[in-house]
């Protein structure tokens, strides 16, 4: 049986990893600790064969007063957990990283794509990635995931967001657009395979298929029996218009489909089936 340890008792993916390896209760032993008090540095890692370190800070609006925030917690705290964990016996330490450690609100990334993260989202982050790398050796194995857009029932950011405007909307624009992202019990069963192999490397898991602006809202309204029409009445607007929010919901951004290819299937859910499991719970 292997024992795993969350760091992040509230995090959305941390809870969900726990639920996920609870259907299999002979070979795994889930705890989940909070980073949020100093009481966590009085736990012993010993005994433990995976980290998998979720706690950080997202979703919430960058200030010029929460900036300092950024980096202590997402990074200064993944270092310093990554640290205790080795020092104690832990075998792998998988960390929770982001797509945005590249930058980029549009486009394709590969893996040449140059990270050069904008928001101090991404470049705590990516800050965190570059500390917790020269820490692995043959006894401990540094996994790094930077997962796309994460949804699944009972998550937050900018799937919240659609979800509501896909109920209220009776027009939406019909663009060609592609997006990576990844349902929560895709992402769930990566990391276990992660967890299995005590994979090291960075990972890059993303759904089985890009997902369409106006079909993912389509999708929402059409399991709560509300209809929407789907025009391109508006498409020559929104292209001439230049705007970040803009650009997240309509533009291109994916991961080179060759990047998330591993050795399983970590496909358990497809498109319509997770917006199914989100909306509805079934």
């Amino acid at each position: 049986m292997k024992k795993i340890l969350i760091t992040g008792k509230s995090s959305y993916v941390g809870k969900s990893l726990e639920k996920w390896l609870g259907k299999y209760p002979d070979k795994y032993s889930v705890t989940s600790i909070s980073l949020r008090a100093d009481s966590w540095k009085e736990k012993k890692f010993s005994g433990y064969d995976v980290v998998f370190h979720v706690a950080g800070i997202a979703h919430i609006k960058e200030t010029k007063e929460n900036a300092d925030l950024y980096y202590k917690v997402n990074r200064d705290l993944t270092y310093e957990v990554a640290r205790k964990a080795k020092n104690e016996g832990v075998k792998q330490f998988i960390f929770l990283s982001s797509m945005s450690v590249y930058g980029i609100e549009s486009g394709v990334i590969n893996r040449k794509s140059p990270l050069n993260p904008k928001s101090n989202y991404g470049k705590s982050k990516l800050q965190a990635e570059e500390l917790i790398k020269p820490l692995q050796n043959e006894k401990f194995k540094v996994a790094i995931v930077r997962p796309p857009m994460i949804y699944g029932k009972g998550c937050k950011g900018n799937y919240v967001r659609l979800a509501k405007f896909a109920l209220i909307t009776p027009v939406f624009p019909d663009i060609d657009n592609k997006r990576s992202m990844i349902y929560i019990d895709n992402l769930s069963e990566f990391v276990k395979f992660l967890i299995d192999n005590y994979n090291s490397g960075t990972f890059f898991p993303q759904n089985s298929e890009y997902v369409r602006t106006s079909e993912f809202v389509k999708s929402i309204a059409e399991m709560h029996e509300k209809k929407i029409w789907l025009t391109r009445l508006f498409n020559p607007l929104l292209r001439l218009l230049k705007s970040s929010t803009l650009n997240k919901v309509f533009g291109d951004l994916v991961y080179e489909k060759g990047m998330s290819e591993y050795e399983i299937p970590y496909f358990i859910c497809d498109f319509y089936s997770s917006i199914s499991m989100t909306e509805r719970g079934k």
